[in-house]
């Protein structure tokens, strides 16, 4: 049985935050996901792509970001069990809560935040003949780009019209030998500046770009070869190594969904006002995976989230005992390894 303060269901941006605002509070933590790493969507879907929306970084790359939030929280010395999924819980008189996964392993603690993104997700797939086949052991259909280098010097067809066709299209024109696009419209619903760096690609001959197409068969007998894509009446046949369809994912929140919380949308629903508690009392839901009025599905608003489920956690489990928050340029950082950060001292020295 893994003891702890918090257990954190979710090993994503905002999970792994939680922990330092937890260790800054003398909480332990312990974190379950799904994934053999922790970092959930960042690692899993893009650790190359750039983030633009974090305070203090005009540009991270997703694993970056993940890299350097292990290296805050290294010192708070959290457990983690990966490759498992959260199953079943159960609430005893004493209000603490026993989390069970997938392959039995037991986690008993004070308090549960559920931190799980979009939860268990899968890529929407095309409906194609011999799909699956191409989906398996390198063979060509790919549905993330988890390391661009993959595709160095390869010929690559991504088929879709959102943000993350549109992104990868831009950042693979500089890897590929070959990127052509397709989508079924000419309108694209990605952002504008995205739109424009696909057609200034176009224009400059850097990617081939087929509209009002779609992606309706394979070639090749032990992998993909090239694809078969129907352009009004007429047929197009253009060689690849990789497909790579960009239709978006679908968020399943497992068996979370089970285990008798208020769901709105696959979102789990939290009050706001104070603490983002759900409707079980000691159970939080922090990051995307919650909803209510006005909610944003932005990392740093799963920072804030997490900041004050702490706090609550916090005065829960220590009734009667004032809490004095403090900057930490003024309190410093005691880790739970017995080291100790703070900012260097004034140098004290008098003008004759």
């Amino acid at each position: 049985m893994i003891e702890t303060d918090i257990l954190i269901i979710g090993a994503g941006p905002t999970g792994l935050f939680a922990v330092f605002e937890a260790g800054l509070l003398k909480l332990k933590c312990h974190l379950i996901d799904g994934l053999p790493q922790p970092g959930g969507q960042l690692t899993e879907l893009y650790p190359k792509k750039p983030i633009f929306d974090i305070p203090g970084f005009p540009s991270v790359n997703a694993g970056d970001l993940v890299d350097n939030l292990m290296e805050q929280i290294k010192q708070f010395q959290p457990g983690f069990t990966l490759n498992e999924v959260a199953e079943k819980i159960q609430k005893l008189e004493d209000g603490t809560f026993i989390v069970t996964t997938n392959k039995g392993t037991e986690h008993h603690a004070k308090a549960v935040a559920i931190a799980g993104g979009l939860g268990i997700f899968e890529p929407r797939k095309p409906v194609l003949k011999d799909l699956e086949f191409y989906e398996q052991e390198d063979r060509g259909v790919e549905y993330f780009v988890k390391d661009p280098e993959k595709f160095r010097d390869k010929k690559i067809v991504i088929s879709g019209g959102g943000d993350s066709a549109l992104d990868w299209t831009v950042f693979l024109s500089n890897v590929a030998s070959e990127v052509t696009l397709v989508h079924r419209r000419n309108e694209f619903r990605g952002a504008l500046d995205s739109v424009e760096k696909v057609q200034e690609l176009k224009k400059q001959g850097k990617i081939k770009l087929i509209t009002e197409a779609e992606v309706i068969g394979f070639n090749g007998s032990e992998r993909v070869t090239a694809v078969d894509i129907q352009v009004g009446t007429a047929r197009q046949n253009v060689a690849c190594d990789y497909f790579i369809p960009l239709f978006g994912l679908t968020p399943k929140l497992g068996p979370i969904a089970n285990w008798g919380l208020e769901i709105e949308k696959n979102a789990i629903k939290v009050n706001n006002a104070l603490d983002y508690q759900t409707n079980i009392e000691g159970i939080y839901a922090i990051g995307d995976v919650n909803t209510y009025p006005g909610k944003l599905k932005l990392i740093l608003c799963g920072f804030h989230e997490a900041t004050l489920m702490c706090q609550s956690v916090f005065n829960k489990l220590n009734p009667g005992k004032k809490y004095v928050l403090k900057y930490t340029t003024v309190s410093g950082i005691d880790g739970f390894d017995g080291s100790r950060k703070e900012a260097e001292k004034a140098v004290v020295k008098a003008i004759e």
